[in-house]
């Protein structure tokens, strides 16, 4: 399935995958949590490894605005260890090695670079709420302040609800 068009207020794909510590996380497992799904394309590359560190630097903001956060790249469970140990992580880090669930996303895209075409994945977050659905989309994420840019939604996702309810 390819997804590419997926819009906030659209049910979020629904996932099942390893992640580190031997376990697997699944989205519909997490039902009534708010969930930060960011899409990286690799461990250990200077973006990516921003990119973590400044979600693990944040993760305890996230939970106190009820949000867990899963990282999702290509790299398989063993890498994705090694990652979170080198950087002391504290995030989910979950393996998507046949990307369907980047394609569900839409974010397993075709790249180029120095003329050459090839598929990878697209830095991209998606924001979703306790009911599955995708409440904001982040293409084409430049790392810098991004983190703390969630955060904010996710703080506003949870004052939304806490008014709602």
């Amino acid at each position: 399935m390819k997804n590419k068009d997926l819009q906030p207020g659209d049910r979020a794909p629904d996932f099942d995958l390893p992640a580190d510590s031997g376990g697997r996380v699944s989205l519909s497992r997490l039902k009534g949590k708010s969930v930060v799904v960011y899409f990286y394309p690799k461990d250990n590359t200077s973006g990516c490894t921003a990119e973590a560190l400044a979600f693990s630097k944040d993760a305890r903001s996230f939970a106190d605005a009820g949000a867990m956060v899963i990282g999702i790249s290509k790299d398989n469970v063993v890498s994705h260890e090694r990652f979170k140990a080198k950087y002391d992580l504290s995030l989910t880090l979950a393996a998507d090695e046949d990307t369907k669930t980047a394609g569900a996303y839409g974010v397993w895209v075709e790249k180029s670079m120095y003329g050459r075409r090839y598929m990878g994945m697209e830095r991209a977050t998606f924001l979703i709420d306790g009911l599955g659905v995708i409440r904001q989309i982040w293409r084409k994420v430049k790392v810098p302040g991004h983190s703390a840019e969630v955060l904010k939604a996710a703080r506003s996702l949870k004052a939304g609800t806490a008014a709602a309810g």
